[in-house]
């Protein structure tokens, strides 16, 4: 990882209280962001990748809490933050494209209204520069701005999650939180958007913490993975480097989870087992119970993080070999870029 660090998650944890007791969705996840980073969050349902979005972006609601950990956004604590400054912060330094844009734009207001709304709230007040720039950032999405007229029910999925991102860059910020925002498209369209994405990423250098299930996308457009499991990071690395050789156990799960259209015919290879109950996590590995290459002590020794190659992994198989990545420590691979 090269450039300056704009985002540092250290040891971020969030409970959410339950008539069966406390789930612990995200366990002391900690990683960095570099500027024009495109990192990508990846994991079963139920693993804690939203959550962790929301919890970043200070957008949980009850009855989950930050329970612990700090984000460092441009060098200020998020967590600690209070409802005005991060209402200042909010789009004009980072910005979150929901997933369903459906649900998350205003069926009732024109999307001209609903981009009006945003920037008046931060101050800006001239109608004409307001249309100016409403015009300009759905041009950078690829639609006519006569569709600032338009309601949501009357785009496609692509071009509301299209309208969604224009939202997004109304005030160009450093970076875009983007929760699954192709899980309702198709093929084409997903391929389409997401090389819009990319495109945008380029000419206006914004970073992107991208969560989805799809192996395909992190793949083509992510510069790094992390890989969560039962809350917990298990393992991040550069993509090329996790879809070469993956190295926690559950990674290779996740990609052997996925069909090929090269090579010979076989059979899928799923994951067998269900991830734990988050009000009752195991005293050893989380991943123990569904793990082909488990240990007896796997049930009972909890692993910490292991530096290897320009990896960190969440497994007991590299504690003999690397040296162990304790909370609030700067990942490996920043280090190794500096050396």
């Amino acid at each position: 990882m090269t450039g300056k660090v704009i985002l540092e998650v250290e040891g971020l944890s969030v409970d959410y209280a339950s008539s069966a007791g406390t789930a612990n969705a995200v366990n002391e996840v900690s990683f960095e962001l570099a500027e024009r980073e495109f990192l990508a969050v990846v994991g079963e349902s139920g693993c804690g990748k939203s959550t962790l979005l929301f919890a970043i972006a200070r957008l949980l609601t009850p009855p989950a809490e930050v329970s612990g950990g700090k984000v460092l956004f441009s060098g200020q604590n998020m967590v600690a933050m209070s409802d005005k400054a991060l209402r200042t912060l909010r789009w004009r330094g980072l910005s979150v494209v929901m997933q369903s844009a459906m649900n998350a734009l205003n069926p009732v207001s024109s999307i001209g209204a609903q981009f009006s709304d945003v920037m008046r709230a931060h101050g800006e007040k001239d109608q004409k520069a307001v249309r100016a720039r409403s015009e300009e950032v759905l041009t950078m999405v690829g639609i006519d701005p006569v569709h600032l007229a338009s309601y949501a029910h009357q785009l496609s999925g692509g071009m509301r999650q299209r309208a969604m991102i224009a939202m997004a860059l109304l005030f160009s910020p450093e970076l875009i939180l983007m929760d699954e925002p192709t899980s309702a498209l198709d093929v084409v369209a997903q391929r389409s958007l997401m090389v819009q994405i990319k495109q945008l990423q380029a000419d206006l250098g914004f970073a992107i913490i991208f969560v989805t299930h799809d192996m395909s996308l992190v793949a083509h457009f992510s510069d790094r993975v992390a890989v969560m499991y039962a809350g917990q990071v298990v393992e991040t690395r550069p993509t090329r480097a996790l879809f070469a050789d993956p190295l926690h156990p559950y990674t290779r799960g996740l990609l052997d989870s996925f069909p090929s259209i090269y090579g010979p015919r076989s059979l899928v290879q799923g994951i067998p087992g269900s991830p734990p109950d988050l009000t009752r996590l195991p005293p050893g590995c989380n991943f123990a119970a569904r793990c082909p290459k488990a240990m007896p002590r796997c049930a009972t020794d909890a692993p910490a993080q292991y530096e290897v190659d320009d990896a960190l992994v969440r497994c007991l198989l590299y504690e003999e070999t690397a040296p162990a990545h304790e909370p609030g420590d700067r990942p490996v691979t920043e280090r190794a870029a500096r050396d």
